[in-house]
């Protein structure tokens, strides 16, 4: 049976990039055959899924520079149906793609805010002359760049050579550890091994705004010693300063200590979803042999 993906497209992103090497290894591993299925927008990747057109989504959630993708976790908070089977992470390596002959002449910049955000001091510096425009993704911004020989686009080096476009600066990241966290999603599998996972990740909202109310889910977990590698807040968008919490933890839900906390927690929170336990894994290895892959289907087709 053919399991289908959602992700953020069109071709070239950084999420089809993902989405390439997390196939391959279901392929290798599962042995089923895998079909990726682009959509113009995150929230239209995950609705996707949870209304079953697609077997997964997989989205970025957490970039180690710019922090959370909003509208991941804004999205995940409507679609509470979808559970994580998995996180992937993956190095960004930003290019600089233009038709111009040299920085100087560029007065245009386009791509996604996240890349923009990301390469912010590399632009100062390098670009100080030119207009920065968000696009949709970091693929959507190299339409504009036979336009104009005084644009530039950032967007990845898999892209490039995808619509064999000239790169004029490589890795221009502010840092060169630059790495981008994707979740895969899907509707509750009880035959996934995720359910064993290390990581569980939550979200809650607070019974009342006052002093103290978020220490005493806190100290919940605090007191069933477990740690917590993120914690990030949304506005619940029902009144200014009304917040919902994201929270992952490093521990199974399904552990005593897991379940225990999660039964605690919903003492003292208004609203409690467990979006489940998975593990992590880190796809930077795969990456050239899902790109190798893919052409060669391209070329095939």
């Amino acid at each position: 049976m053919t399991i289908t993906i959602a992700y953020l497209g069109p071709e070239g992103t950084y999420s089809q990039l993902a989405a390439l090497a997390y196939a391959l290894e279901v392929e290798q591993q599962q042995g089923q055959p895998v079909t990726l299925k682009a959509f113009p927008s995150i929230p239209r990747a995950m609705q996707a899924t949870a209304a079953g057109v697609t077997r997964l989504t997989i989205v970025p959630v957490e970039n180690s520079i710019e922090g959370g993708v909003t509208t991941t976790l804004d999205t995940l908070w409507r679609l509470s149906q979808l559970k994580i089977q998995q996180a992937l992470v993956m190095p960004i390596r930003h290019g600089f793609l233009s038709y111009a002959p040299s920085l100087r002449d560029i007065r245009l910049v386009y791509s996604h805010p996240q890349a923009l955000s990301q390469c912010q001091l590399w632009l100062e510096q390098q670009v100080p002359q030119a207009a920065l425009v968000p696009t949709s993704s970091t693929t959507e911004a190299l339409q504009h760049l036979s336009d104009d020989p005084t644009v530039g686009a950032i967007s990845s080096e898999w892209a490039a050579q995808l619509y064999n476009l000239p790169i004029l600066v490589h890795d221009i990241n502010d840092h060169v550890d630059n790495c981008t966290k994707f979740w895969v999603l899907g509707l509750p599998d009880p035959n996934s091994p995720s359910a064993q996972g290390r990581y569980t990740s939550l979200a809650f909202t607070l019974p009342v705004n006052a002093p103290g109310a978020l220490l005493k889910p806190l100290q919940v977990f605090a007191d069933h010693d477990i740690n917590l590698s993120r914690i990030e807040s949304r506005p619940a968008k029902r009144a200014l300063g009304d917040y919902l919490f994201f929270v992952d933890l490093e521990a199974n839900a399904q552990d005593e200590s897991g379940r225990q906390a999660i039964q605690v927690l919903s003492s003292c929170t208004e609203s409690l979803i467990n979006f489940g336990s998975y593990n992590l894994i880190s796809i930077g290895g795969e990456l050239d042999a899902a790109k190798t892959k893919y052409l060669e289907m391209m070329v095939t087709d």
